[in-house]
């Protein structure tokens, strides 16, 4: 006998429905909204299979959220359970910076569960990463702002808005909605990740986060525990200063550039007498991957300007008329983000992952050089919004990749010098696997914990994929990295 449609309905949610019984179970619900309509909104949304994939045990999760109806501007995310017990796991937010670089690149290229590769006749074009960070964490991915990747508007106007606050704003309706749509990850503790210029989207968030919570009901209070933010930009004059340094004290310019910048220039202001001698240091750079100043760079011919990570904007001032140095891509295969942009532009792709819905006229790229042009609104300094933060008892780490040209270790270090901390533990190196030093810790007295990772660069999770899944897995459950060797 057929099934009726409805039968059949029925049946295509019960694997849903038996994860909502489950979660419901450990008091993971919240009662808002009906429970037919979550689970048909999961169920839309959740992606089957992806072109290349091979079978895995964990769900995964991709669309749109709206975060202003009125203008028809939404977000696109990409949400993948923990491997095991994701009823128990917090729930981790990344983000990338740029500002323009999407989310999703940083999931394809560093810490997500797939990694895209180049086609070779019958081999999967998915590649799954055995240091994903969903090991730890229900793992959440977010294009922010619009313009980024998948999200769009349908306001041209919203352009004008461009910047940190409208982006905090957005990302902010973001989660309120998104835990509507996925309930029961509601209760589970909520920590924000990101790099580079999401050193202003992470604490921008963290703070409207906590804004918000003073006044929320229990429908939209978020449980925010902490963040970690990596290579950050976080203040323009400490930025610009340690490009300079680590620059010259890595073998990169000369003797007389460095004396040069240092006499001439006035590193909090941008300043057209430095604007010719920061052009000469970021030549000086040519051959050399900024982001990740001792692997190769790729040099197969493939590569187009819409592969290039913009520069963060508020470290660093001097960068017109240098957008080539934005085409030095990052990973053990280091013409892997044309790879990326290949894959997420087949419309089998697209299809699977719930994506362009709309038509967007223009394809999907890792970094959009628009959107950085049409930043209209960017903090000098973030550490005013850490010092409110670290007041406030939230979990902080920052990390720091020490081979990174562009947001070096000297930056972050002269950074934090300004927040004032009492050093409790300084500079204790720690080991992740084995006898080798994965590289430096520093604990402050508020709490605030600074991480170096010795050889990686810009891209933590990409250049040491181990010792970032051992990091944010101590993250998460606050605990100290091991000072002593293991062996």
């Amino acid at each position: 006998m057929a099934l009726s449609s409805c039968s059949q309905y029925f049946l295509s949610l019960l694997p849903l429905l038996l994860t909502f019984m489950s979660f419901a179970a450990k008091g993971n619900l919240s009662s808002s909204g009906s429970e037919y309509e979550i689970l048909a909104q999961q169920q839309a949304d959740e992606v089957v299979r992806l072109p290349g994939q091979i079978p895995v045990k964990f769900k995964q999760y991709a669309g749109y959220i709206t975060v202003n109806e009125t203008h028809g501007r939404a977000l696109f995310y990409w949400f993948f359970e923990a491997i095991d017990n994701p009823h128990e796991k917090p729930l981790l937010l990344w983000l990338n910076g740029g500002p323009g670089c999407s989310s999703i690149g940083g999931e394809t290229l560093e810490l997500g569960p797939f990694f895209p590769q180049k086609a070779a006749g019958t081999k999967p074009l998915l590649n799954l990463n055995p240091y994903s960070w969903n090991k730890v964490a229900n793992l959440l991915f977010v294009e922010s702002p619009f313009g980024v990747g998948f999200s769009y508007t349908n306001t041209s106007t919203d352009f004008a808005e461009l910047g940190d606050t409208r982006t905090a704003k957005d990302s902010y309706t973001f989660l309120v909605n998104w835990f509507r749509r996925f309930p029961q990850f509601k209760s589970h503790e909520f920590y924000i990740a990101g790099e580079s210029y999401a050193g202003h989207y992470v604490p921008q968030l963290s703070e409207a986060i906590l804004d918000n919570n003073k006044n929320a009901s229990k429908n939209t209070f978020i449980n925010l525990k902490g963040f970690m933010i990596g290579n950050a930009a976080l203040d323009s004059e400490a930025d610009n200063e340690g490009i300079v340094d680590y620059a010259w004290s890595h073998a990169v310019i000369s003797d007389r550039l460095y004396h040069d910048i240092k006499s001439k220039c006035n590193l909090k202001i941008q300043s057209d007498s430095c604007d010719s001698a920061f052009s000469e240091l970021y030549a000086a750079y040519d051959g050399i991957d900024i982001y990740s100043i001792y692997t190769p760079i790729c040099v197969n011919g493939n590569t187009t300007k819409s592969s290039y990570e913009p520069f963060p904007r508020t470290a660093l001032h001097y960068i017109s008329g240098i957008d080539g140095w934005h085409r030095k891509l990052l990973s053990y295969d280091p013409c892997s983000s044309t790879y990326i942009e290949t894959y997420l532009n087949r419309a089998d792709v697209q299809e699977a992952l719930h994506a362009n819905v709309t038509g967007i006229p223009y394809p999907w790229t890792r970094c959009s050089k628009e959107i950085r042009h049409s930043w209209n609104d960017s903090a000098e300094s973030v550490l005013p919004t850490i010092k409110k933060l670290i007041a406030r008892g939230l979990r902080i780490w920052i990390y720091s990749g020490d081979a990174d040209g562009i947001v070096p270790v000297t930056s972050t270090r002269y950074a934090l010098r300004k927040l004032g901390l009492k050093v409790i533990e300084d500079w204790i190196p720690w080991y992740s696997d084995n006898q080798q030093v994965a590289g430096r810790t520093s604990v402050y007295d508020k709490g605030l914990i600074f991480v170096t990772v010795r050889g990686a660069g810009h891209k933590v999770p990409m250049l040491a994929p181990k010792r970032a899944l051992h990091m944010v897995e101590h993250f998460l459950a606050n605990k100290k990295l091991q000072s002593a060797s293991p062996f």
